[in-house]
């Protein structure tokens, strides 16, 4: 049987034999093509490259070291080098220096508002309280209004306004305060008109302040009834509907003052009961209440019917710090709290003592007061036996009840636990009655610092308040501005009320942030230097790279913007060792390797900086000076004649950083119109000799001013020599020296520049700023000496539209890397003379008969041009300008960045903003609106005349009809972490030639250095696309927590210091005063049949 089947075995063997013959044959002439394509691909000659990157580079460094007048500058400070010392920057004692300025600044502003002090309790001392009293007080919102006769309003007298320039020339009165009342309150409220009347001693105090001190900007006195007297005097104007919402006693500066911190629970009823209006309304209470806790104070919230739900479930027994990314993130789970079943409030307050007790004991909290926030709609029982156990007889914890509803039926019970607790209890019928009542227990936590009489000094974040009409004017001009306030508590002294600890207001003034910029030599900082100030939080004061705006249509207030944490911009220092240290309040030193963006975040700067720091004694501020190894802790001093400094000093092409202080100006009303050059002129020639002024900076400035020179007249030959630049590819010529001199030639008449923002006040990237030098001086003081940075400005628009090229280099005074970069030089020019220079260039070659192998124009090959950053200056493709590398050649950047020619940077951004969808309701802000919040009230009590329907079908069909509108999907910018590359090239490599092997093909690349440039000459075949190599791009990726990471950030307690005051309690204090129940005349049958109603709901 097996012979017949040897033949058919013998003829599949050999079919194998031939097919792997076959495949053999197919892998050899595959592997013959890649050889040849390969070869093919080859053909981009190095020597060729080399020579078209030497043409280029040598013609365009001469035509910037010509224009810019480099060389000449720098032999001019060469001739000055033997007349100058060199000076090593001690960091410490500047630090401490700069602390103690700022330290007698703080000291002027907060004795002014003790001036106010002072005057506010004289005058209360004085008056007796008169209902009675007609008294006719400038309202803010009234003043200057007429009637249809012509005829001013009440409270609407004439009341001058004039165009200041102290106070951004808005139209004040420098005279005279006037008052703000809140649209809900009446303005002839015999507690209102009392306070104004004897507050107005607090004008002559105003005037005398600003008399004393001229940089102070606005004053005021906010009232504990709710009225706001300021200085100077401005009109405020109602928004669109009429209404003014602003209360200061719900501003921070104004709790902050008046109370101590505080540990907070906040137990929210959510029984059947509560269902509909009523769970809007004690929603709407727990968001007051958390409005008006601060940085210093820590909460959390349970829901409590049968079971206990925390708020966030993942802080279960514990208590957060209050700031504003945790109070929106519980109230973003408010939402989500629904009525069902009976309430245990004995359960929840057990819960709550003992978190507060545990949390105490941890030392993480407020270590001050404590209290417990109770949200229902009743309470059946007084729960002796829980206060017995958890809070008597020292009754440490507070007990503060808010009756949600009309039924008055549990309010004794209520009020009995607040009372036997030295808190206060309050009634919210309405949704327009939740902010009045939720302040009332700031009185109460206020009584023990009253009845000590300590006026404690507080000292807000940095903050923005859009709210007051001065910050609305000025955002339209200025952008927002960032202030931070000193505050301090105003109380009665009158003997009766001793007890009963009576707060009057807060009186307190703002520091504008860019007051404390100008205290800050930023010429002794060096080039990448700066100051920066943090809070006992660790929170941001002041530091360069604190970003609050951001551009969506306008510029907005990022969230979080006043919370950045110093290790969210210093993120290099991963264990805090420098944020710990400033909140601790040492003195001392820190080191570390930083990557510093500029360029809009686009490039990057690796350097290593020192940190000196100290505290600002006084106030709760630390303060840190960041000084770059190298040349950034090394100054020079020159000398020259004060004449012969004022004679170059003069000149026309000369001008000084706005934001630095040579002179100070803003202390006397006359000095405020000079420049700061005319205002050294005065100085020196004794004209203005008191005239508060830096004598090192402005030498310094004088020594840059007569070094720098000649400059200006080689310029001026230059631009008369038409023929030098007769296409007018060069536009501007620029210098800027370290004392902030800045000098600028135009070689084209001001309406032919192409770019008409460089230099000017709105180019602040190119501009000496307060915090920072130009960008064009930043780049070039790290590039190798004597060569050029080049740069395409970056758009703010997603297509960038640039079309001119910045050129700079820096002048150092020595050779070596110690010596000081004293100033910086460079000239813009069209992108398109730029580039039509490097196609000339790439069109060279070296044979002799004209016949070049390979051009730019070739179409299998496409040539680039990109800086150290891996940005394109010149392509074939003229959409690609300006855009990164790798978005256009993936696969060589990626080989590149294998090879180390470039070098990949990742960096963070912990004040991101990232667009996210997410469900929203316009309810809770149709709810905020007064108009509507009234209709919704009124619904409320129309339905509650059918009480049968009270809690089922017609209140929720109302409620969810009229008042709640459906969910909707919502596009939204929400803060949040990001991490993203940067590129940098690796200064040792030269030049590289590389193949990249694709699917098919081979794919090959040239690039050269262009010298004495941080520029490269990339040539690329063009045959092979390479497509499985995904470009490489620069956009940033959000980085996600999982649950488990979210719930540990949230848990997380950075070091920080509390304020160093407590007024928790007092032995004296009268807690009797402890509210009170809205009189309400109804029928016996209508309280009657809630209370029935209410009973069998439980």
């Amino acid at each position: 049987m097996g012979s017949p089947g040897r033949p058919w075995t013998g003829f599949l063997a050999l079919e194998r034999s031939l097919l792997l013959l076959l495949l053999l044959f197919l892998g050899a002439a595959h592997s013959l093509r890649r050889a040849d394509g390969a070869g093919a691909e080859q053909q981009i000659p190095l020597s060729v490259v080399k020579l078209w990157a030497s043409a280029f580079g040598g013609e365009i460094r001469s035509i910037a070291a010509k224009y810019s007048g480099s060389q000449l500058l720098q032999k001019k400070y060469k001739e000055y080098e033997k007349d100058v010392t060199i000076e090593e920057i001690d960091g410490l004692q500047l630090v401490k220096k700069l602390a103690k300025i700022m330290e007698e600044m703080f000291h002027k502003k907060s004795e002014a508002v003790r001036r106010l002090v002072e005057a506010a309790e004289e005058a209360h001392l004085k008056h007796e309280f008169d209902a009675d009293l007609q008294y006719e007080y400038f309202n803010a919102v009234l003043i200057n209004e007429r009637d249809e006769d012509g005829n001013f309003l009440e409270l609407g007298k004439e009341f001058i306004l004039e165009p200041n320039d102290h106070f951004n020339n808005l139209p004040v009165n420098v005279t005279l305060s006037d008052v703000q009342v809140p649209t809900n309150m009446y303005n002839k409220d015999p507690a209102i008109v009392n306070g104004v009347y004897w507050s107005e001693s607090l004008n002559k105090v105003f005037v005398d302040n600003f008399d004393h001190d001229p940089s102070l900007i606005w004053q005021y006195f906010g009232s504990a009834k709710g009225f706001f007297r300021q200085y100077p005097g401005i009109k405020w104007e109602p928004d669109e509907n009429g209404v003014i919402a602003f209360d200061c006693r719900n501003r921070k500066w104004y709790i902050q003052a008046a109370t101590s911190p505080k540990d907070v629970v906040i137990l929210v009823d959510v029984s059947g009961s509560m269902k509909g209006l009523r769970l809007t309304i004690a929603k709407q209470t727990v968001s007051s209440i958390l409005d008006t806790l601060g940085d210093d104070d820590f909460f959390n919230i349970i829901a409590y019917n049968e079971e206990l739900h925390y708020v966030e479930p993942c802080l279960n027994g514990t208590l957060v710090q209050a700031d504003r990314a945790n109070k929106e993130h519980f109230r973003e789970h408010l939402d989500k709290l629904f009525a069902k079943g009976i309430g245990m409030l004995d359960i929840a307050l057990v819960e709550a003592f003992n978190m507060l007790s545990d949390f105490n004991h941890t030392g993480q909290g407020s270590i001050c007061s404590q209290a417990i926030m109770l949200v229902t709609d009743g309470a059946v029982d007084t729960y002796d036996a829980v206060f017995e156990k958890y809070n008597w007889p020292d009754r440490k914890v507070r007990i503060f009840t808010y009756l949600i509803g009309r039924e008055a039926a549990f309010a004794d019970n209520l009020k009995w636990m607040a009372c036997a607790n030295k808190g206060f209890f309050t009634q919210i019928s309405t949704l327009a009655d939740v902010q009045e009542n939720v302040m009332e227990y700031l009185h109460v936590l206020s009584r023990p610092k009253v009845i000590d009489q300590e006026h404690d000094v507080v000292w807000t974040e940095a903050y923005v308040d859009s709210t007051l009409p001065q910050a609305q004017k000025l955002a339209d001009d200025q952008g927002l501005v960032l202030m931070t306030t000193v505050a301090m508590p105003v109380f009665s002294k009158q003997n009766e009320t001793r007890t009963s600890g009576i707060l009057l207001g807060v009186v307190g003034t703002d520091v504008p942030v860019k007051e404390l910029l100008k205290a800050i030599p930023k010429y002794k900082l060096g080039i990448h230097g700066y100051a920066f100030a943090i809070t006992n939080n660790g929170y941001i004061l002041t530091h360069p790279e604190l970003r609050p705006l951001y551009e969506e249509g306008k510029k907005r207030r990022k969230p979080n913007y006043s919370s950045v944490d110093l290790s969210e911009v210093e993120w290099e220092d991963r264990d805090d060792v420098l944020r710990n240290a400033m909140v601790n309040r040492k003195t001392g030193k820190f080191s570390m390797e930083v990557k510093k963006t500029v360029d809009k975040g686009k490039r990057v700067l690796v350097m290593t900086n020192d940190y000196y720091y100290t505290d600002i004694k006084g106030t709760p501020f630390s303060l840190g000076v960041a000084l770059s190894r190298g040349h950034g802790k090394y100054f020079f001093r020159g000398n020259v004649t004060i004449e012969e400094g004022l004679h170059d000093l003069e000149q026309p092409d000369v001008s000084l950083a706005d934001e630095w202080s040579y002179c100070n100006t803003d202390l006397h009303p006359e000095h405020r119109q000079m420049t700061q050059l005319k205002a050294i002129k005065n100085y020196l020639t004794g004209k203005e000799p008191l005239l508060p002024c830096d004598k090192e900076l402005i030498q310094e400035v004088l020594f840059d001013a007569v070094v720098s020179a000649p400059i200006e007249a080689y310029w001026t030959s230059l631009a008369l020599n038409k023929s030098e630049n007769s296409d007018k590819g060069v536009e501007v010529a620029f210098l800027g020296t370290r004392t902030g001199l800045s000098r600028v030639n135009l070689f084209v008449g001001p309406e032919q520049l192409t770019n008409q923002d460089f230099l000017t006040a709105g180019d602040k990237e190119n501009i000496f700023n307060a915090d920072h030098f130009p960008l064009w001086y930043r780049r070039a003081a790290e590039q190798i000496p004597g060569s050029f940075v080049y740069s395409i400005p970056f758009s703010t628009e997603t297509a960038n539209k640039s079309n001119v090229v910045t050129a700079s280099t820096s002048i150092q005074l020595l050779d070596d890397r110690k010596s000081p970069v004293v100033a910086a030089v460079g000239i813009q020019m069209k992108l398109e003379f730029f580039q039509r220079k490097f196609w000339t260039a790439s069109r060279q070659c070296t044979s002799l008969d004209g016949r070049c192998s390979i051009s730019c124009d070739d179409d299998n090959i496409n040539c680039y041009l990109i800086d150290n950053n891996g940005f394109i200056l010149v392509s074939e493709d003229y959409t690609q300008t300006g855009r990164f590398f790798g978005e256009v050649e993936g696969a060589v950047m990626n080989k590149l960045l294998i090879m180390g020619s470039f070098k990949r940077i990742t960096l963070y951004d912990y004040q991101a903003m990232c667009r996210t969808t997410k469900e929203s309701s316009d309810s809770a802000h149709n709810l905020l609106n007064p108009y509507k919040a009234f209709f919704a009230a009124v619904k409320w009590i129309v339905t509650e005349l059918v009480l049968f329907l009270v809690e089922f079908n017609l209140c929720n069909w109302w409620h969810s009809d009229l008042i709640a509108k459906a969910q909707r999907l919502k596009h939204t910018l929400e803060p949040c972490d990001t991490e993203y590359p940067a590129f940098v090239s690796e200064r040792t490599i030269k030049e590289t030639t590389g193949n990249i092997d694709c699917d098919d093909c081979f794919k090959a690349f040239v690039i050269q250095q262009i010298q004495n440039s941080n520029l490269f000459m990339v040539v690329v075949s063009n045959e092979c696309e390479c497509e499985s190599v995904s470009p490489i791009t620069m956009e940033p990726i959000e980085i996600r927590y999982n649950e488990s990471l979210k719930c540990e950030r949230l848990k997380s307690h950075k070091i920080r210091r509390r304020p160093e005051s407590c007024h928790g309690f007092h032995p004296e204090e009268n807690a009797r005063e402890c509210g009170g129940v809205l009189g309400l005349s109804a029928k016996p049958t209508l309280v009657v049949l809630p209370l029935f109603l209410a009973i069998f709901s439980r």
